[in-house]
């Protein structure tokens, strides 16, 4: 089974709730479910979040909306995959993170195909190298090699983020796909996530601008939107990452 993991919470510190921030008229983590749904090599779409009281709401939302949730960790976000993907049965994981309201499903596929064809236990568009706008992040590893990071990944940093242990494949461990590089149509600086207010203001103004129900914004032409509209771009363009 190939399973998409969305990792969500409630408790963000920069903008709080923002996984239920209404989005034309829908939850922000409804878009990036919806948008995850048509992947086309994916078996399964799951949300995972904590057990935190706070994190009732998204579970109460995934019921409403009949999308698999499962609680784990708050902190340990790593032990949060791997319970989920361990109760999925799950062989290969694909980690999306809730706030990416612009993901693309053609580059998780892509991401996808070029970890059955590699043969690798870890590839992304992001890691060793990024190439493509925040916000379009996908990581493809298998769930043996998750195994390993949470029997031995000790910094705290490795198992709240979940995937540096696998990555920076410290002792040569784990066999790293080429990362996926972006074409010249992707290839911007632009924020397409959300972690601040401002990131939100720039998502919401392209989506007032294509949004239909029934239908996910193309990313390329949210792209294109932020070329032609620089005074959008802007918008988030001083808003930092954290390190």
């Amino acid at each position: 089974m190939k399973a998409i993991l969305i990792q969500a919470r409630m408790g963000s510190t920069r903008l709080p709730g923002k996984s239920m921030k209404l989005l034309s008229g829908k939850p922000l983590l409804w878009h990036v479910v919806a948008r995850c749904k048509r992947a086309k090599k994916a078996d399964v779409v799951v949300v995972a979040t904590s057990r935190n009281s706070e994190d009732d709401a998204i579970l109460k939302f995934c019921a409403s909306e009949n999308i698999p949730c499962y609680r784990g960790s708050h902190d340990n976000v790593l032990s949060r995959y791997y319970e989920t993907a361990k109760h999925l049965g799950a062989e290969t994981i694909i980690r999306i993170t809730s706030d990416c309201p612009l993901i693309d499903p053609a580059l998780i596929d892509q991401c996808i195909e070029a970890f059955e064809k590699g043969g690798v236990d870890y590839v992304s568009n992001v890691n060793p190298v990024r190439t493509f706008p925040r916000g379009l992040d996908v990581e493809v590893f298998s769930f043996n090699a998750l195994s390993r990071a949470h029997k031995e990944a000790t910094a705290d940093y490795e198992r709240e983020h979940v995937t540096p242990y696998l990555w920076q494949n410290k002792n040569n461990q784990f066999t790293i796909g080429e990362p996926i590089v972006a074409t010249s149509s992707y290839l911007r600086p632009y924020r397409l996530c959300v972690d601040y207010q401002e990131d939100f203001d720039v998502v919401e103004r392209i989506y007032r601008e294509f949004y239909e129900e029934g239908e996910i914004i193309p990313t390329l032409s949210a792209i294109a939107f932020l070329d032609t509209h620089p005074e959008v771009a802007s918008l988030n363009r001083e808003c930092e990452q954290k390190p």
